[in-house]
């Protein structure tokens, strides 16, 4: 499928459909069960023209199950949610608890995640704040087996409906698209930011506003540690620009006689 969107912001790269299927598709890349990983190293590969999938046990780390759908993965955390409280917060050097478990992890872990789960990572003020994060998130189960990122062109929209399109725009693209996404809809507040990591806010943060009256799209690669994770794979001046699909087709129909097609972004996109 080649989307009017991409052709209009001159994308450099392809814009990612997140799909539920039964099937994994054929060559797909994914992880290995058990092993780590980043969720957002596969958004990268497939923005760069390949196809990942992802399962219950392949789902790379405890914030990407929690954010490809797969459940609360929280609970997985060493030491469960209480350690992860303490680990997204002021580090469990800080309670009993936390110590004994960082004591079990120091052979086993490596020395950044033991040094981050013991000092935290300093991402909310509090492990009282994390607690409340972490239950105002939208975790989900999805109904599917797999969750599927694929190149958008090699999409046939005739057989198979991504759940979300994710856009990977600099900032010239992203204003575009915080336009369009304004451009038919009689308010404009049709666009959020919420802190989250990079793979809820392309996962579960735009399936939730897929199941709304009127979906809005969902910044994201505001995530620290996934910005420092993908610095070697993207363009460091990208954010992402999560849609839900029925936004998406009422995006693309009102790219003719917008903006896009007039002289403020043709300005923009010059030399």
């Amino acid at each position: 499928m080649e989307s009017k969107i991409a052709r209009s912001l001159n994308l450099k790269y392809h814009p990612v459909a997140v799909l539920w299927s039964e099937d994994r598709p054929e060559k797909a890349m994914g992880f290995k069960e058990g092993k780590w990983g980043c969720v957002m190293w596969m958004l990268a590969a497939a923005a760069k023209g390949r196809t990942a999938a992802f399962d219950e046990k392949t789902y790379g780390c405890w914030g990407g199950g929690v954010g490809l759908g797969f459940g609360n993965q929280y609970l997985n955390f060493p030491g469960g949610m209480e350690c992860f409280y303490y680990f997204l917060s002021t580090g469990n050097e800080n309670w009993q608890k936390g110590r004994d478990m960082a004591e079990k992890l120091a052979s086993a872990a490596g020395k950044e995640f033991l040094e981050e789960f013991r000092h935290g990572e300093g991402f909310m003020k509090s492990p009282e704040l994390v607690k409340k994060f972490i239950d105002s998130l939208p975790i989900m189960e999805v109904p599917k087996k797999y969750v599927v990122f694929k190149p958008l062109t090699h999409l046939d929209p005739t057989q198979e409906q991504p759940q979300v399109v994710v856009f990977l725009a600099d900032p010239d693209q992203l204003s575009a698209l915080v336009v369009l996404a304004n451009y038919g809809r009689e308010d404009n507040q049709n666009v959020i930011a919420p802190f989250a990591a990079g793979c809820q806010q392309i996962g579960i943060f735009p399936y939730q506003e897929a199941r709304s009256e009127r979906p809005r799209a969902v910044i994201g690669l505001t995530d620290l540690s996934a910005r420092k994770n993908l610095k070697k794979q993207l363009d460091r001046n990208v954010l992402s620009f999560a849609v839900p699909w029925r936004m998406f087709e009422e995006m693309e129909e009102n790219v003719e006689g917008s903006f896009l097609q007039k002289e403020t972004w043709k300005a923009l996109q010059a030399p």
